[in-house]
């Protein structure tokens, strides 16, 4: 029977054990004194690193946690997760809330509670193919920078000892908009560094993460359906399990404005197909590589449900927004790469202060109120804002690829 996590931890990250595992036990008595007893609240907390970051939480035994996603099913899958796992604390009041972030009940539940000790938030659009036309740019900015910005002044009134946002390793140098936005994240929530802490962190793709191009291969594997993958785009992994991690350590043991990043070198970087080769391998086919699309669907309807062979198709990457490799910091940046075994944390780096991120989101709010605003203004005040955005527009998004 195929086993996801020893897949990915034979074939994708190739460590039997979590690369934070030290870092967590060098700290635990910190770690312990911080979250044990402790109110936490969790934003997006049902995704993949949202829920993995609750995992790693309980095991250190908070007084409550309040999580609030407007994933319904993914709510639901994730107490049954944390209370069906042996070994993992799962406190009386553990609530969860299908709402946003943004919507006055949530202001609500914050007030009457009076805040919490400690706050993450995970809502995000965090996929390059949500960057498409205008409205799913102007989606994907509200989102992450501007609904974001409005948490972050209500957090003001009752502030947390530890708030943690999660970034990601394409806000360094950015070449789409969903990496821009993360860098205006990081910004935004930076400015407000003088009210309470707050940390980050960039860090790789999560391992067959919900709705990862790996993960879609497990929905098509069921639905007897060919898989891809591109052939020329290298990546950074770590597992579901460390993704929680990272933003753990980063959200308790960060100093505010810090960055934390994994240490992985480029020799760890995997394409796609290469991950695509052992996964047929895993689930016991010899793959059958097709030319096109519709080939391969094709030889798919056709396949017998005894076939031995699996079809896949591989690509040269030609989609708006795609970065053939993958880094955590820029030059210029101070890095501490002593303070933990397998974290590296950007001390110090070059940031717009409140009174132009104001400015930039003024702008972009005056885009937005237009009825003819375009998708190319939007990166023009982008780049205004961010100088070394690199954006190549091709015509062609993920969304339009199998």
């Amino acid at each position: 029977m195929f086993n996801l996590s020893k897949f990915i931890s034979d074939s994708v990250t190739f460590r039997e054990a979590s690369m934070f595992a030290p870092d967590i036990e060098a700290n635990k008595e910190q770690l312990t004194q911080e979250i044990k007893g402790r109110k936490v609240c969790v934003i997006g907390g049902a995704g993949s690193i949202g829920s993995s970051f609750i995992k790693a939480v309980l095991r250190f035994e908070p007084a409550s946690v309040v999580v609030v996603d407007l994933n319904e099913n993914g709510l639901a899958e994730l107490v049954r997760d944390v209370r069906s796992t042996e070994g993992l604390f799962v406190p009386d009041e553990f609530r969860c809330y299908t709402l946003n972030f943004a919507d006055p009940i949530f202001e609500r539940i914050f007030r009457e509670e009076k805040g919490f000790d400690i706050v993450a938030n995970f809502s995000a659009h965090k996929h390059v193919r949500s960057e498409k036309d205008r409205y799913s740019v102007q989606a994907l900015i509200e989102n992450n920078d501007i609904k974001a910005r409005k948490l972050m002044d209500l957090l003001t009134v009752y502030p947390p000892k530890h708030f943690f946002c999660v970034s990601t390793d394409k806000a360094a140098n950015p070449v789409n908009i969903m990496g821009a936005s993360k860098r205006i994240m990081e910004d935004l929530v930076m400015a407000y560094n003088k009210y309470f802490k707050v940390t980050t962190a960039r860090f790789a793709n999560v391992a067959f993460s919900n709705g990862s191009l790996p993960d879609g291969w497990l929905h098509r594997l069921q639905k007897k359906q060919p898989l891809a993958a591109p052939s020329d785009v290298k990546r950074y992994f770590v597992s579901p399990e460390e993704s929680g991690q990272i933003c753990m350590l980063a959200c308790i043991l960060g100093r505010g404005g810090e960055v934390f990043f994994p240490k992985l070198g480029e020799d760890q970087m995997l394409t796609f197909s290469r991950i695509c080769d052992d996964f047929v391998k895993a689930e016991g086919f010899t793959k059958k590589e097709c030319p096109s699309d519709a080939e391969a669907k094709r030889y798919a309807a056709c396949m017998g449900f005894d076939s031995e062979t699996y079809p896949v198709v591989y690509f040269k990457s030609d989609t708006t927004g795609e970065k053939a490799y993958e880094e955590f910091y820029v030059p210029g940046e101070k890095i501490d790469m002593q303070r933990f075994q397998a974290l590296g944390v950007v001390e110090q780096t070059s940031r717009h202060n409140m009174a132009e991120v104001d400015t930039f989101f003024r702008k972009l709010e005056g885009i937005f109120a237009k009825d003819d605003f375009t998708k190319a203004e939007v990166v023009e005040a982008i780049k205004e804002f961010i100088p070394n955005f690199e954006h190549e527009e091709k015509g062609k998004n993920l969304d339009q690829k199998m």
